[in-house]
């Protein structure tokens, strides 16, 4: 949470210095899943929030960094319901630090059409299975960084306000177990990748 505030201040601070430069505050809701875990559907929701920095390049394109906080994972919703084979499969929860580096092409005075890159260094995260938590200190699942490519879609609802949505996808393993399958001559297991969409609102300061 430190380094939100501090990238909030400099926002602020860049906001109010610097006519061609903007910022402002991300709030929204992330559902997520995990591709590889045998699970299927955008069932894990979790919490989106941050900050923004942009400049304009053109009158026709932008750049954006973002620094956000972000809940990813995926849900079994029959993990308690023994009547159905999904109930063995895992629970994955997962919070990053994730800073999205965005070019934005502006399709009309409201619409922005957005994609670029995001590296997330991981928080914390933990397995569930049919008994519980898998402790992390016994066993560790995952990476401490998750890189990937996202695509979104920015509409200015009012002067400070513009709803945005994404989708993005991890370009490498997020499991370190999966990593070393990978690299290892065992070429069925293809590794597990956070898949992510993601609705927020933009409040420009």
């Amino acid at each position: 949470m430190k380094i939100l505030l501090t990238i909030l201040i400099c926002v602020c601070s860049i906001n109010i210095h610097a006519q061609n430069f903007g910022g402002g505050l991300i709030l929204g809701l992330s559902t997520s899943q995990v591709g590889g875990d045998n699970l299927a559907g955008f069932n894990k929701a979790g919490l989106l929030v941050g900050a923004y920095g942009n400049k304009s390049i053109s009158e026709l394109l932008s750049f954006q960094m973002e620094m956000t906080f972000i809940q990813k994972g995926s849900n079994n919703p029959k993990m308690n319901d023994a009547e159905h084979s999904n109930y063995l499969k895992e629970d994955i929860s997962s919070s990053y630090i994730e800073v999205p580096l965005l070019l934005q092409y502006h399709q009309s005075n409201k619409l922005k059409i957005e994609g670029g890159v995001q590296l997330a260094y991981l928080i914390n995260g933990y397995y569930n299975d049919i008994n519980g938590e898998i402790p992390t200190y016994s066993v560790n699942p995952f990476i401490e960084y998750d890189f990937g490519l996202l695509l979104g879609i920015d509409y200015k609802y009012s002067e400070n306000i513009s709803l945005n949505t994404r989708l993005s996808n991890s370009i490498l393993p997020i499991g370190a177990e999966d990593y070393d399958a990978v690299n290892s001559y065992n070429s069925s297991r293809k590794g597990k990748y956070n898949s992510v969409l993601s609705f927020a609102i933009h409040y420009n300061l």
